[in-house]
């Protein structure tokens, strides 16, 4: 069982930069890819980013590539998104989830079902 808790949420201009944390807590973190997903208001949730739990693999939507970047520290068992050039389209609520499977390829890690746990979600709202 793993349990997942954001923070980092806010409201910010755009261009502006925020940065979430995901604190996990339980065992084998250090083997779980983590992936960032985000739902807009009125829309479906959507795939940002994600890492594997070595570290050594990441991936990115189109939408956020060069202005998003994922990572995280096994030791402290967090995963990070620091968002930079944040625009309006931006404004979602960022939620943070782990999958049990290992280094998996951008078809599966960008996948909600590939998931089993999930944060409860942090607000970001970007304004013009």
């Amino acid at each position: 069982q793993v349990q997942l808790e954001e923070s980092g949420g806010g409201l910010v201009q755009a261009g502006g930069s925020l940065r979430l944390s995901c604190a996990a807590s339980g065992r084998s973190f250090s083997t779980y890819d983590m992936g960032w997903f985000r739902q807009p208001p009125g829309k479906e949730r959507e795939f940002v980013a994600a890492i594997w739990g070595s570290g050594t693999s990441t991936y990115y939507a189109d939408s956020v590539k060069g202005r998003f970047t994922v990572s995280r520290d096994n030791v402290k068992m967090t995963v990070y998104l620091q968002m930079n050039s944040l625009k309006p389209k931006d404004t979602a609520v960022y939620y943070c989830a782990a999958s049990p499977t290992m280094q998996s390829p951008r078809s599966l890690i960008s996948n909600v079902y590939e998931y089993s746990w999930w944060g409860q979600g942090t607000q970001v709202t970007v304004s013009s």
